[in-house]
């Protein structure tokens, strides 16, 4: 953090919770239990203010305290950053900002888990990079039909995995001709009006 002041460069870090900044939280955790007790629902609520270490920290910086509770137990949390107040709000800050992180990571584990883009196996650097790439491809591929294709069907959010499982490992009668090439999908699919909605759009988008 001081490197990052030092060199004008702003940042926004995950603080591991202590006593004392729990403390600090106190009114606020129990302000959301009576609204969570009240409503049954999760409730959060987000403190700003300014805080230092006793003896790390160089200065006094801005830290987010989210006082949650949540599945019938308190989840406080806390952010430091360089943000200043009229540039960010705290809940912005927090929920947009650097939740923004996790959901990158979900895009991160699409590629390595559904798309399998840690293969590298080959024996040469070259091909392993030709393993990447390919798999980079096929993420773009699926971002687009899933952006494209299937923007008003229940595939709409779904991860890469279950598009790939629900729309392409599908078993068909697939016949090439000079003309066309036609796919023949049983009627028993459960998801065939979804397949036909994205080819619809896909040829539509193509024109």
């Amino acid at each position: 953090m001081a490197w990052c002041e030092a060199n004008g460069v702003d940042y926004l870090f995950g603080l591991s919770r202590n006593e004392r900044l729990v403390a600090k939280l106190e009114a606020d955790l129990a302000r959301v239990e009576e609204e969570s007790l009240r409503s049954g629902k999760p409730a959060r609520h987000f403190r700003d203010f300014m805080w230092t270490t006793l003896k790390s920290w160089s200065c006094r910086r801005r830290v987010v305290g989210k006082a949650e509770w949540t599945q019938g137990e308190a989840n406080p949390r806390f952010v430091v950053t360089s943000l200043g107040r009229d540039e960010c709000g705290a809940r912005y800050l927090y929920e947009k900002l650097y939740c923004a992180r996790g959901d990158m990571e979900n895009r991160i584990k699409e590629c390595q888990m559904d798309l399998f883009a840690d293969r590298t196996s080959s024996a040469t650097m070259r091909a392993n990079q030709l393993r990447l790439w390919f798999a980079s491809m096929a993420y773009v591929l699926v971002c687009a039909l899933r952006r494209i294709g299937l923007a008003h069907t229940k595939f709409a959010k779904a991860s890469c995995g279950t598009i790939r499982l629900k729309l392409l490992k599908i078993g068909a009668w697939v016949r090439i001709s000079a003309r066309r090439i036609t796919i023949a999908m049983s009627s028993a699919c459960p998801d065939q009006q979804e397949f036909a909605s994205a080819h619809a759009l896909f040829t539509q988008a193509a024109r």
